[in-house]
């Protein structure tokens, strides 16, 4: 694979299948590109007619081409895609780039066959192809703006207009530009994992608006980690709605974009939430080569008013400042009379102070240990007046001079999005100190900073999870299964992963019912059991509080009677009686298949207001305990549990975390047979937070 990719993104023979000797057509574009960055290998147009197009000698057809040809750019309708790709193969090229559009079904099912099972690599459809600023290899059918210069970043774009907005507004030099459209074959994830080993690269952007394979990007985001190389994703399509109906509450809890967000947390991907924050934690990376230390952000600035908003932007997205030490706050007192020694530092408040001192309390706040990244507020928009310019200037010398004494990385924010001053811009040359515009993409970019240095590697992966012999034989029974689970079906599936359940047992009938009660006892709560009533209390398919025979017999008359009236069509398969606990709290624990990320999983407040309260945390999955204590003391339900205001006793949280865990661990081996579940209620026990599943709905996707 690797040397498939070195041909796709540094050809030394690239073929161009498109272009016209009279029109200008896509494939004519990606050769003017050619010429004009005077690419150094060879370019072999392929038309049926012409000798020469663009300058270059054409041969007539693609078996007319010479061998070792490393890429094909094949901008052709899409009916004859197909085609062409089987003639590339046959004839040995190595890679293709498609960029061609607008298949059929028929079309992209032929396509998609071929390309998973062919030798050629095809990077495309529905692209653009790829600009190699390194190497002066653009194979690219856009316009490329006279802005892009050679440098560190590598974009990586599902969108073609996408790429354009980044390279036509960043500041920053870029390495190679990919444009991977509809990922057939070649995905982000190949793209990313290349990188890690490019010499010409050190700082990777991505927009994607999908993952086909999450354990192939987490590998990928793991190299780039390990190459000491730094990343940042755009992902786009965040407010998109599912499209499939669910018939388990857990669903409608859950988010479009919850899932990858759960990945990016699990993997230590940073994530930013549109171009503008996308370009300055870009610029961020690709300026300083300082990492930032342990520790948290400090804010200076010659502003009260700009740290104040830079301090309420921090709270927003979640970006801690760090508390400075006693010894720290008086080395900043000593050197700066009149400030209080607090982050943010207000330079601008010291009043007396002597020259250089600007200088001696920003080294003691950067030099501080519980500092890892410092940030300077200062304007620096170019319609600012001269005398802003020329007292800038001096503060911009002090930040030059501390940003190369000090080891730990210090970036620069200028608090608008204003094209900046290009003589305050100079102050900074060679200090490896990022100017950033705008307080709150500037801020993100910080925040992208310290969550990848801070960044461990998670080991968790879907496909090397294997079932035991016993869950192998559960799969396959839940296989052949569509629709919600059997009762005595979902048992097995619960005890297989240790998940406790209330006693229980299933009658027919009023009379069988009564002459099981002994095994349950009073009180009890009766459901009916029936595939064609997921949700019983909606239809008063429950009755709780039962206290003895004549109680049970009239329980159950109800609840045959309400699902006859209310769901006429479903079939009564028996009554379900349960040993009801008493002085307990109701939790909901559950999962919602997420591919290709696997399954979310879900804690929070239960009963039958769990849509409405929403109360909740999300995954994930799997789940280790303490990952599900922390998911649990960060609803209310762990609030609750934790004895808030006195409400209820204090209680142990442990059983309920175990639970969550164990559940995730099924939903891992599972989702994919079995998307959806509910457990809804699951009773804790005050105190001792003892937990027992009540009603549990597994809704299997199988054939039936």
């Amino acid at each position: 694979m690797d040397d498939l990719m070195d041909a796709l993104i540094r050809p030394r023979t690239i073929a161009v299948i498109g272009a016209s000797p009279n029109r200008v057509t896509l494939g004519n574009v990606a050769l003017d590109n050619l010429v004009n960055y005077r690419y150094a290998g060879t370019v072999i147009p392929v038309h049926g007619e012409a000798r020469e197009i663009a300058g270059f000698s054409a041969v007539a057809s693609i078996e007319a081409l010479p061998d070792g040809v490393d890429t094909a750019l094949a901008s052709v309708p899409a009916a004859g895609v197909a085609d062409v790709v089987r003639r590339l193969e046959k004839r040995g090229v190595k890679t293709a780039i498609v960029n061609t559009a607008g298949f059929t079904d028929v079309q992209d099912v032929e396509l998609r066959a071929l390309v998973k099972s062919a030798k050629i690599l095809m990077h495309g459809p529905n692209c653009m192809g790829l600009i190699n600023l390194s190497d002066a290899t653009p194979i690219y059918t856009g316009g490329i703006t006279s802005r892009v210069r050679k440098g560190p970043v590598a974009l990586i774009a599902q969108s073609g207009s996408a790429g354009i907005s980044v390279i036509n507004s960043s500041t920053c030099g870029f390495s190679k530009i990919v444009t991977i459209g509809s990922e057939y074959r070649v995905t982000g994830a190949d793209y990313l994992g290349w990188f890690a080993d490019d010499d010409d690269t050190r700082v990777i952007g991505l927009v994607l608006e999908s993952i086909p394979d999450a354990d192939k990007f987490a590998d990928a985001v793991d190299k780039v980690h390990a190459a000491g190389k730094a990343m940042v994703v755009l992902k786009v399509g965040r407010s998109a709605t599912g499209a499939r109906a669910t018939l388990a509450h857990t669903g409608a809890l859950i988010r479009n974009d919850d899932a990858f967000q759960g990945f990016a947390e699990r993997y230590g991907v940073p994530v930013v939430g549109d171009y503008e924050e996308l370009i300055a934690t870009l610029e961020a990376f690709a300026a300083t080569r300082k990492r930032p230390a342990p520790g948290k952000l400090a804010l200076m600035g010659i502003s009260g008013g700009e740290t104040a908003l830079a301090c309420d932007i921090c709270e927003e997205i979640d970006l801690s400042l760090a508390t400075f030490t006693e010894a720290t706050a008086a080395a900043i007192r000593s050197a700066l009379p009149g400030v209080p020694g607090q982050n943010p530092l207000d330079v601008g408040q010291s009043v007396g102070r002597q020259a250089g001192a600007s200088l001696v309390g920003m080294s003691a706040v950067m030099n501080a240990p519980e500092v890892g990244i410092g940030v300077v507020l200062q304007d620096m928009q170019a319609s600012l007046p001269a005398s802003s310019h020329r007292n800038y200037t001096v503060h911009l010398g002090t930040v030059a001079e501390l940003s190369r004494t000090v080891d730990k990385p210090i970036v620069v924010i200028s608090p608008t999005g204003e094209i900046m001053s290009e003589k305050l811009l100079a102050c900074l040359d060679d200090t490896g100190t990022p100017p950033l515009r705008g307080l709150w993409p500037g801020l993100v970019a910080v925040k992208s900073m310290l969550d990848w240095s801070g960044r461990k590697p998670d080991p968790r992966r879907l496909a090397q999870r294997t079932l035991t012999p016993e869950r192998a034989t559960l799969a396959q029974e839940i296989g052949a299964l569509r629709g919600s689970l059997p009762s005595a079906l979902v048992g097995r599936l619960l005890a297989s992963y240790g998940i406790p359940v209330v006693k229980s047992a299933v009658a027919m009938s009023a009379a069988e019912a009564v002459s099981l009660a002994a095994k349950i006892g009073y009180p009890m709560v009766v459901k009916v059991m029936s595939a064609g009533v997921p949700h019983r209390s909606d239809v008063g398919a429950v009755q709780l509080g039962i206290k003895d025979e004549a109680g049970l017999k009239a329980a159950v008359a109800l609840i045959e009677k309400n699902v006859r009236e209310k769901v006429p069509g479903a079939t009564i398969d028996g009554y379900e009686m349960q040993e009801e606990l008493l002085d307990c709290v109701q939790a909901m624990v559950g999962y919602q298949a997420a591919p290709p990320y696997g399954a979310l999983t879900i804690v929070g407040t239960g009963g039958v207001m769990v849509e409405l309260e929403a109360d909740k945390s999300l995954s994930l999955s799997p789940v280790t305990a303490a990952e599900a204590g922390g998911m649990i003391s960060s609803t209310r339900l762990g609030k609750t549990l934790d004895g808030y205001r006195n409400l209820i006793p204090r209680t142990n949280t442990a059983p309920l975390a175990a639970l969550v865990s164990n559940l995730s661990e099924l939903a891992a081996d599972f989702a994919d047979l079995v998307p959806e579940c509910d457990l809804n209620p699951v009773l804790i026990r005050k105190g001792t937070g003892d937990v027992r599943v009540v009603d549990a709905l597994f809704v299997a996707a199988g054939k039936a």
